[in-house]
C-alpha cells in the first residue's frame, strides 16, 4: 500500500520592470522559446538560491545550511574553538590534521587547484558540523596526537557519515543533497522548483550608459561607457512541496509545519540579484495561487503557451489565464485540487469562483500551517469546496 502523500503548489505571477535578474555567460538575460515566443526566465536554480537566502534570514544562524568547499576548514575552526564554545581547543595544526582525518570516510578529496578547498562542493548543517565535535567525545587531543593507521582505526570506529546523513537543517530538507561518490549522503529534494517563464513574447534591449570622472575638469568627454542588456516581463512562476518527503527528510512532525510556511513565504518573497543596484526590480506578486493535491503535481504553465498579448494590461490577463487554465485541468482530467488558497489583487467574479476569495498573505500562511497541520496529525485531508476556504 503506497503512503499518502501531500502536494502545496505554489503558483505565482509576478512583474518585473526593466531588469537583467539572471543572466547568461554573455551578460543576455536568460530567455527561452515556449509556444513558438520567446519569453523571458529565470532559472530554477537561480530562485532557488534566492529562496534559500531569503529562508535563512528567518532562522537563527546556528540552524541554517550552507553549500561550500571549504567544510574542512569550517570543521577545523571548531575543533580550534575552546571548549566552553563548543570547540576541542586544539592548535591551528592539530586541528587541520583530525579535522582531514575525520572527513576521510566522506571520500572528501582536496581541490587539484587550491589546498583549503575540497574538490566539490558539500550541502550540510552548520549543526551536524558540531555534531561531528561531539563525536570526539572529549578525545580530541588524544586523537589527533594519532598518525596512519592509528588514527584512521579510530576514525573508523566513530560515525561520520551516520552524523552527516541524519539531523539535517530546513534547508537541506527542502532542497536536498547529491553526492555522486557517496550515496549515503543523498537527502532526496522535497521542493521542485520549474524556470520562470514571462507569460509573454520579449525583446532584450540594451541601456547605453556613461561614467563620469568626477576629478576630470579638461574636458566633457565621459570616464567609462558601457552597455547592459535588460528586459522587462511578467513571470509565471511555479514549486511545489512534497510534505511527506519533507516529513521523512526531518522525521519531526513541528518543524515540517514550521517549514513548509517558511517555505512558501520564502518562496513568494524572494527575488534573485543579478544587476539589483542598476535597475533595482524587486517587486512582489500580483498573484500566490496555492492548490494542495494529493495525487500528482500540475504545473500550469501551459496556461501561456499562447502568449499573452495584452490588451488589458500583461498581469490582469495573465492573472485571468491561470484561472481558466486551473478550471479547465480540473474539468478535463477529473483532478481537482483538493484546497485552493490564493492572494491577489485582480478583480473579477470568474476570478473569485475558481480562486475562492483573496486572502490577506499573512491570513494565507496561516491557513498553510493549518492544514499541513491537519495532514500531519490525520494523513489525510478533507475535501473543502474553494469558496469555503477562501471565505476562512
Amino acid at each position: 500500500m503506497s503512503q499518502p502523500r501531500l502536494f502545496v503548489e505554489v503558483h505565482i505571477l509576478q512583474s518585473l520592470p526593466p531588469s537583467n535578474a539572471n543572466r547568461d555567460d554573455s551578460g543576455t538575460p536568460k530567455q527561452a522559446v515556449f509556444g513558438g515566443a520567446r519569453r523571458a526566465r529565470v532559472s530554477s536554480q537561480a530562485w532557488k538560491r534566492a529562496t534559500r537566502t531569503e529562508y535563512a534570514r528567518q532562522v537563527p544562524e546556528s540552524d541554517r545550511a550552507t553549500r561550500t568547499k571549504r567544510i574542512a576548514t569550517l570543521l577545523a575552526q571548531r575543533l580550534a574553538r575552546p571548549a566552553a564554545d563548543g570547540g576541542a581547543g586544539l592548535a591551528e595544526e592539530q586541528a587541520d590534521h583530525l579535522a582531514a582525518a575525520l572527513l576521510e570516510p566522506l571520500g572528501i578529496t582536496k581541490s587539484a587547484k587550491k589546498d583549503d578547498q575540497s574538490a566539490y562542493l558539500l550541502f550540510f548543517g552548520k549543526k551536524q558540523l558540531d555534531a561531528l565535535v561531539k563525536l570526539l567525545d572529549g578525545r580530541a587531543a588524544e586523537l589527533a596526537a594519532l598518525s596512519g593507521d592509528d588514527l584512521k582505526g579510530e576514525m573508523k570506529k566513530l560515525h561520520v557519515v551516520q552524523t552527516l546523513s541524519t539531523g539535517h537543517p530546513a534547508e537541506v530538507a527542502l532542497f536536498g543533497r547529491m553526492v555522486a561518490d557517496l550515496p549515503t549522503l543523498k537527502v532526496d529534494a522535497s521542493v521542485q522548483v520549474a524556470h520562470a517563464l514571462s507569460t509573454h513574447a520579449v525583446r532584450t534591449e540594451f541601456d547605453y550608459y556613461t561614467a563620469v570622472d568626477d576629478e576630470n575638469t579638461d574636458d566633457h568627454g565621459a570616464g567609462m561607457i558601457g552597455t547592459v542588456e535588460f528586459n522587462s516581463s511578467t513571470l509565471y512562476r511555479y514549486a511545489v512541496l512534497g510534505v511527506h518527503q519533507l516529513r521523512d527528510n526531518l522525521s519531526d512532525a513541528e518543524a515540517t509545519r514550521q517549514t513548509a510556511v517558511r517555505f512558501v513565504d520564502a518562496f513568494a518573497r524572494s527575488m534573485p540579484t543579478g544587476h539589483q543596484n542598476s535597475f533595482a526590480h524587486r517587486t512582489l506578486p500580483h498573484l500566490v495561487l496555492l492548490t494542495v493535491r494529493t495525487d500528482q503535481p500540475v504545473n500550469l504553465v501551459s496556461a501561456y503557451e499562447e502568449p499573452v498579448t495584452g490588451v488589458t494590461g500583461l498581469a490582469a490577463e495573465s492573472v485571468v489565464r491561470l484561472a481558466a487554465e486551473l478550471k479547465a485541468v480540473g474539468d478535463t482530467w477529473g483532478n481537482k485540487p483538493l484546497r485552493t488558497l490564493a492572494t491577489y489583487t485582480a478583480e473579477g467574479n470568474k476570478i473569485a469562483e475558481v480562486f475562492g476569495a483573496s486572502l490577506a498573505f499573512p491570513a494565507l500562511l496561516d491557513s498553510v500551517d493549518a492544514l499541513v497541520g491537519e495532514w500531519l496529525d490525520r494523513g489525510e485531508l478533507a475535501p473543502a469546496d474553494t469558496a469555503e476556504v477562501g471565505a476562512r
